[in-house]
């Protein structure tokens, strides 16, 4: 049995295969033991299951603790060794600003004070040639020093060390064997630019001590749980990548920095396989949570970056490209200095949580669309999580300040988190050269449909997509995700011929195919069920930065083309380079794919399971309320209605229509002007 989970804010989201069937559960998280939402949602599972328990285990685990850490600044007290007297380059950085006009802006703290810097006496050429070697005497040292440190864990990043990781290697050797949690930078990044290199080493470092308690509480608890209902029932555990795929638990241990992402990461591959069910190359995917709102861009395929910053600092393993904004179902309403209305980024997240959910004391997003009417007096997860909706409109009454209703303070919350949502949307296509009247929206999260067409209208969207599972779309894309591990090696070759350039850049990538391949042959796949794929990072002479082109014979033309989609401009009489080479592995699983369902005829309207007073589109009215569950292929229908479902709440305005397809995904369009009614 394969079960996927995905811890976020608010909810565990769990999506799992049961007498072939797709089915989801949903359970509240606990910020303070994430291990714990998972052990729960198993045993809901056990408890539901068949006399013949699966023997094996499959679970494969989407989380938010390593971004949490970094947010909060809660992972372990980390020692760093580096070259001598460059101790300081994670407080020098870059000349970059995050915020240029910013005469306040503070730079995030750095994850090592200075106390716990050291320096090494070595020193590797940027030819890879020893310059000072690495002595035994100074691996006592060293090792005396750390000690008296006595850190959780050890970082350790040489100057050089992508040419030549002999250093590194006999330092690390001797720590380990000595019981230290070590971070090596030829392990977790074997490129150039040493602020980068040195950032993902020690953010890697600063997570491990949180990361394997967590995975070892998560097995331990899958195992406990699994075997009640199976005492030899077998257990295996995968962790979701922010690179798009999964990993081993232990590896995942090893190398916490690829997982800061990992929640986010499956919603963008579930997003990608809802558009390709409905044809859609062109999306952007919006996940709205409890805490925050995940967006990206797809065109195809999915984009990955290398210059990703989590919590302000740079993490320079390969990324899916997600941005982030602090809006969500639970982002706290306030008002500033100013009298201005403000929304997040702070939550209530699941502990206390919003108001309507009987403890919190904070008005959030959550509570306007409660107070509107927008769930319909149903409550959530299909009436079994009860809203106090009087609680909800006692306490905004309290905070509504100059608002001269609570309807008016909950429209008012839900128009400027809208501004923030919208804020990201444009900064992914638009300030990026793509035109969004190209898009169609697919929304998702256990919010994501409540704001969809709101969205759609202001950034004139081609639709909106209502997947399959929108509040668990996330673990959906995880229960369907590879294997994946990324291979790089820098070489900065100068490209005077792209025919010799190619060659060169092949044998180079052969290397690292090999060490992809042996890599997943130990996580046990066949050779028939492995697949390679090879990239070059490429800039102009003289750039400080590069784009990232598929490895062909048109290598060079490619990267042409993408600057000119990235800035505007491309100059083919330049002269490029070729900084990095890459070599992606991907261990192939079966895929579970979504059944079709029962059809009607076109354009079938269906029944309504109730009317529900609320306030939509403009003003108060009765509006239809419709259960997905119970619409099939071909129903359509136009707004104003409400659509509920297990994992989410949707919201069709007036002047929208809804269409169900084969695969019982929604699909959101604005009605012309010619048939646009009340409704």
């Amino acid at each position: 049995m394969r079960i996927a989970t995905d811890t976020g804010g608010t909810f565990t989201d769990c999506v799992f295969l049961r007498d072939g069937r797709l089915q989801i559960l949903k359970v509240p998280s606990q910020p303070r033991q994430p291990a714990g939402s998972v052990a729960n949602a198993l045993s809901e599972v056990v408890a539901n299951l068949s006399a013949s328990a699966p023997f094996q285990l499959d679970l494969i685990c989407g989380t938010t603790v390593g971004t949490n850490a970094l947010l909060e600044r809660r992972g372990g007290q980390i020692a760093l060794i580096t070259t001598e007297r460059f101790e300081d380059v994670l407080e020098i950085g870059r000349q970059a600003r995050a915020k240029l006009y910013d005469l306040l802006f503070q730079k995030p703290e750095v994850l090592v004070p200075v106390e716990r810097r050291i320096g090494a006496k070595e020193r590797v050429a940027a030819d890879g040639s020893t310059v000072t070697p690495l002595t035994p005497g100074e691996v006592r040292r060293l090792t005396r020093n750390l000690r008296l440190m006595r850190p959780d864990a050890v970082a350790i990043c040489f100057l050089f060390s992508f040419r030549n990781p002999k250093h590194e290697s006999l330092l690390a050797k001797s720590l380990r064997r000595a019981g230290w949690l070590v971070s090596v930078s030829h392990e977790i990044l074997p490129e150039f630019r040493e602020f980068e290199r040195t950032s993902t080493t020690v953010i890697n470092a600063y997570l491990a001590p949180v990361m394997s308690s967590y995975l070892r509480e998560a097995e331990s608890g899958a195992g406990s749980v699994w075997r009640s209902a199976n005492p030899k029932a077998a257990v295996g555990v995968r962790v979701m990548q922010s690179n798009g795929g999964i990993i081993s638990a232990t590896r995942a241990a090893q190398e916490p920095v690829r997982t800061v992402l990992s929640g986010p990461a499956g919603g963008i591959l579930g997003a990608e396989y809802a558009a390709s069910l409905s044809g859609l190359t062109k999306v952007l995917t919006f996940d709205m949570g409890g805490t925050s709102t995940d967006v990206a861009l797809l065109t195809g395929e999915t984009r990955v970056t290398t210059e990703a910053r989590v919590a302000g600092l740079p993490v320079a393993v390969p990324m899916l490209e997600i941005h982030t904004v602090g809006a969500g179902g639970g982002s706290i309403a306030r008002f500033d200095a100013g009298g201005a209305l403000r929304v997040g980024p702070e939550s209530a997240g699941a502990d206390p949580g919003p108001i309507c959910y009987g403890q919190g004391d904070s008005p959030t997003v959550t509570d306007a669309h409660a107070v509107l009417g927008h769930f319909g007096d149903r409550g959530l997860l299909k009436g079994a999580f009860a809203l106090d909706i009087a609680r909800a409109q006692r306490e905004l009454a309290k905070h509504k300040g100059k608002f001269p209703s609570i309807q008016a303070f909950a429209r008012g919350i839900i128009g400027v988190s809208n501004s923030v949502m919208e804020r990201a949307l444009r900064l992914i296509s638009i300030e990026r050269g793509h035109d969004p009247r190209d898009y169609s929206l697919v929304a998702f999260g256990g919010a994501g449909g409540l704001h969809a067409c709101d969205l759609a209208e202001a950034l004139e969207l081609r639709g909106v997509l209502l997947p399959v599972f929108p509040g668990a779309l996330s673990a959906l894309g995880i229960l369907r995700a590879d294997v994946v591990r990324d291979f790089s090696e820098t070489v900065l070759q100068s490209v005077d011929d792209p025919g010799v350039a190619l060659t060169r850049a092949a044998r180079a990538l052969r290397k690292l195919q090999r060490e992809a391949r042996d890599f997943l042959s130990k996580e046990g796949f066949k050779k028939a069920q492995q697949r390679f794929e090879h990239r070059l990072d490429v800039r102009y002479i003289g750039q400080a930065y590069e784009l990232s082109v598929a490895a062909g014979v048109q290598f060079v033309a490619s990267f042409h083309r993408a600057h000119e989609q990235a800035y505007g401009h491309a100059d083919p009489q330049r002269p490029v380079e070729i900084v990095n080479i890459r070599c992606r592995a991907v261990g192939v699983f079966r895929r579970i794919e979504l059944p079709k369902i029962a059809k009607v005829r076109p354009g079938t309207r269906p029944e309504a399971v109730a009317l529900a007073k609320c306030f939509l589109s403009g003003r108060n009215r009765e509006v239809p309320l419709y259960d997905r569950e119970r619409l099939r292929h071909g129903h359509e229908f136009i707004g104003p209605a409400i659509i509920t479902e297990y994992s989410a709440t949707s919201l069709l305005p007036a002047n929208w229509r809804a269409r169900v397809d084969a695969y019982g995904q929604i699909h959101l369009t604005r009605r012309p002007k010619t048939e646009v009614g009340d409704g």
